[in-house]
């Protein structure tokens, strides 16, 4: 069993001056105890009995009746790291609103451009934050305080401006990347004896961050990639042996592309970077869209940026972030499928469509904001606990904490044997695995 127990900088010994109710029934909301948990694994075998310690269940997140900072005294830093993603800003304002208004803390700054804009050499100003100036950021694409990757590895370097500037909350808001850097920073503040806590929030528009069950962001992406497909399957419908060909977000996860073929049932091959696929042969991708074509004159194809990288060129570069670089599936696919039916010589009508950097800086879509928003409230209610090396998650349909060193151990990818990509062959009709 995993262990989830979350460190914290002390014994919260202040009564919240966020007013809720110990009682249940009175139709007041009831503060968070320490005693509630749940389950990560809901999966039951009859007769079977399972005994749980405390550090094997998750702690839920909420607003607690003692906290540990005095709000007078708190000075709060929000960073946003790494790519664009749909509710970054929502996030941002919920934080900011859930400090100013339910804590009552006026000191929150606004960490320019990512990890980067706490390195001195790049004198970046803070960005004071309060109500005023966030109060309609969330109806905007993309960053309020803008972002960039790499400088996550400089951890002395971060947390000698985070110790100049005194903060005692820092909330991330970022990726895999963006956590593993929070958590050696939350370390290196440990061992200065630092009076600090670092909260994070999950943002990957991949959805590949462990133990959490969706990442803010990701059904807006899905929502304007599936609008990318319709027009895609358009102009296929309408050409003499049309193919739409569209690009997705997904380096090392197919999520996007998976939930997007669902989302319209107008895709008929779905390649992700979780299953492995032959271009030539009896039973490779080219073959099947040739039998596609032939009996339905069209056919639409969705592929992950991180599919099919073993077809291409290796490359040794990687960007700021650490992430290995990887070859343009797309454009990869457009010129061997032209060259297929060219030397098969049977016309074809492709066209090759790559939204990503349109859905990724778009705003959040209503459903997307609302998670986003609680997300950032629950990131608060756990900082002023004193909670610590944590981000806030929703697992099973509850937000709760869960460790930095849980969420960054593993990749979230898609099972080829799950329901999920059993659905999408389904939906597809496209073969179980095009391997020969």
């Amino acid at each position: 069993m995993s262990d989830f127990l979350i460190p914290k900088l002390g014994t919260p010994k202040i009564t919240s001056p966020y007013s809720l109710s110990k009682m249940v029934g009175d139709l007041i909301a009831n503060y968070v105890h320490e005693d509630e948990f749940i389950i990560y694994d809901v999966h039951a075998t009859p007769q079977k009995t399972i005994t749980y310690e405390k550090q094997n269940l998750l702690e839920k997140a909420g607003p607690r009746e003692k906290i540990y900072f005095d709000p007078q005294k708190v000075h709060a830093a929000i960073v946003t790291c790494g790519g664009l993603c749909p509710g970054i800003n929502s996030v941002i304002r919920s934080i900011v609103m859930t400090l100013w208004h339910q804590y009552g803390v006026r000191h929150i700054s606004g960490i320019k451009y990512g990890y980067q804009g706490l390195l001195s050499e790049n004198n970046f100003p803070v960005v004071e934050l309060n109500p005023e100036k966030v109060g309609y950021i969330h109806r905007m694409g993309g960053t309020y305080l803008g972002s960039s990757r790499g400088g996550g590895d400089r951890v002395k370097e971060i947390v000698d401006t985070l110790e100049k500037l005194k903060i005692s909350m820092f909330f991330t808001i970022g990726g895999d990347g963006t956590q593993k850097g929070a958590l050696a920073i939350e370390e290196e503040a440990k061992r200065r004896s630092l009076e600090m806590v670092v909260v994070g929030i999950p943002k990957t528009i991949d959805n590949d961050l462990s133990y959490i069950q969706k990442s803010f962001g990701f059904e807006t992406a899905v929502s304007k990639a599936v609008e990318a497909v319709s027009g895609a399957h358009v102009e296929a419908h309408d050409a003499v042996n049309g193919i739409g060909l569209v690009k997705l977000m997904g380096r090392e996860s197919g999520f996007i592309s998976a939930y997007t073929a669902l989302g319209t049932n107008d895709v008929n091959f779905v390649l992700v970077p979780e299953v492995p696929f032959d271009l030539e042969g009896e039973n490779g991708l080219l073959a099947h869209l040739k039998k596609r074509l032939l009996s339905r004159n069209h056919a639409v194809i969705v592929v992950s940026e991180g599919a099919g990288q073993n077809l291409l060129p290796k490359t040794d570069k990687f960007d700021a972030s650490g992430n290995k670089k990887f070859a343009d599936i797309g454009s990869f696919l457009t010129d061997r499928i032209k060259a297929f039916f060219n030397k098969e010589g049977i016309e074809i009508n492709l066209k090759y469509i790559d939204p990503s950097y349109i859905i990724r800086s778009v705003p959040a879509i209503p459903s997307d904001s609302v998670y986003c928003t609680r997300l950032g409230t629950n990131a608060v209610h756990a900082a002023m606990a004193g909670k610590t090396r944590m981000l806030v998650s929703l697992i099973n349909n509850t937000f709760v904490h869960v460790p930095f060193s849980l969420a960054v151990s593993k990749r979230n990818r898609i099972d080829p044997e799950s329901p999920l990509w059993r659905d999408v062959v389904q939906a597809t009709g496209q073969p179980a695995l095009m391997k020969n």
